[in-house]
């Protein structure tokens, strides 16, 4: 595999939230607004292609029996960092972020990239991998919010288009499901035709 494919598999081939179904709780809960899908995405790329480097480097020394625990507490050691960043230069993002920011150091994106590409290959390529599955769960939850916005809202990145109330169910629960159910379809039909 070229660098270029490691690289860009994370935005069609192997897109966390479309193709393989992962990180559903940000992806639902987090795209009530385009901004907030932005975010969330941007944080877990951060994360990802630090902890992919660091695990990366750290993977030959480390024993198997405790390669799992040794991963996590990297992972966490970065989101604890962007925690500290965003309470002090972004503490509304991270307020609304909420509880989703530290469960980063679970997302099974984050870990699931550490066990299977980092721990087994070089810094340059975990890097890669990292950022592109990290810019392609970005798209993904930056889509779906906008999307959601716009319908519920009437409005993208918090600037009002449209008049009036949109369709409120659209900013719940409810909405997210039916908004990632047609983007996952629309997406893979656009991904088998290429």
């Amino acid at each position: 595999m070229t660098r270029l494919q490691t690289f860009t598999k994370g935005f069609f081939k192997e897109n966390p939230t479309f193709v393989l179904i992962l990180g559903m709780c940000p992806t639902l809960a987090t795209t009530t607004s385009a901004i907030n899908g932005l975010s969330m995405g941007l944080a877990t790329l951060f994360v990802l292609v630090l902890s992919n480097i660091v695990i990366s480097a750290i993977a030959p020394v480390v024993p198997d029996k405790v390669h799992i625990p040794v991963y996590i507490v990297v992972i966490a050691t970065f989101v604890t960092i962007l925690q500290f960043v965003m309470q002090a230069y972004t503490p509304e993002m991270y307020k609304t972020l909420g509880i989703f920011i530290p469960l980063i150091v679970v997302n099974c994106i984050v870990l699931g990239r550490a066990e299977a590409f980092a721990n087994k290959h070089g810094i340059l390529d975990s890097a890669l991998d990292g950022l592109g599955i990290g810019l392609g769960f970005t798209m993904s939850l930056t889509v779906i919010g906008i999307v959601r916005e716009i319908i519920g809202m009437g409005s993208i990145f918090g600037y009002k288009f449209i008049s009036g109330d949109g369709i409120l169910v659209f900013v719940m629960a409810p909405g997210a499901f039916l908004v990632l159910g047609y983007l996952m379809v629309l997406f893979n039909k656009i991904a088998k035709k290429n």
